[in-house]
């Protein structure tokens, strides 16, 4: 019986296959175009351009100060500098600079290394997670107990970026303060 039923089924697959009408198909071939390569043009004589962070940050922060309801003494995290560029930057030594500027304020007291280290473990980042969204940093600001929040993006043309920086209020996720300014080459 078994045998039978198998039989049939498989007669009726063979009939179907061979009643369906099969047309030729032609494989479609994409030509790749060659990607023309960036260090062909490229001249050997080019350099990175370098840019005077400390001098370009430095106002946008004295302007920052100044912000009206500040709250002389708090506890402020920065965090680390955003490239919204069109290309590569030293994000790194944008945050040093604005470490650096920030260094002898009298305004705000400025978050320890150890403490945020200690503080993005406990919020299961990874030490080289930059927060890039306003919420983790305000996240961490908290269980940091700072009372403010610098965040600062690079944003525009790599050869002439432009500096925004928002001063947040941890409390309420208010931003106090924003500025913006260009980062000047360095000469």
């Amino acid at each position: 019986m078994v045998v039978l039923v198998v039989w049939i089924l498989n007669g009726c697959l063979l009939h179907t296959q061979r009643s369906m009408k099969i047309e030729s198909l032609t494989p479609y071939i994409v030509k790749k175009q060659p990607q023309k390569s960036n260090f062909s043009t490229m001249s050997k004589t080019s350099k990175i351009q370098n840019f005077d962070w400390l001098g370009s940050i430095q106002p946008l922060v004295n302007q920052m100060l100044e912000a009206q309801g500040v709250i002389i003494g708090s506890l402020l995290l920065l965090d680390d500098m955003h490239n919204n560029t069109n290309g590569a930057l030293p994000t790194d030594k944008a945050t040093d600079a604005l470490y650096k500027s920030l260094k002898t304020n009298s305004i705000f007291g400025i978050i320890q290394e150890a403490r945020l280290i200690h503080a993005r473990q406990a919020l299961g980042l990874s030490l080289r997670d930059t927060f890039y969204s306003r919420s983790k940093a305000i996240g961490l600001a908290r269980i940091i107990n700072a009372q403010y929040v610098l965040h600062s993006d690079l944003n525009g043309d790599v050869k002439s970026p432009m500096l925004d920086m928002q001063l947040i209020l941890v409390q309420t996720g208010e931003i106090i303060w924003s500025g913006s300014g260009t980062i000047e080459p360095d000469n």
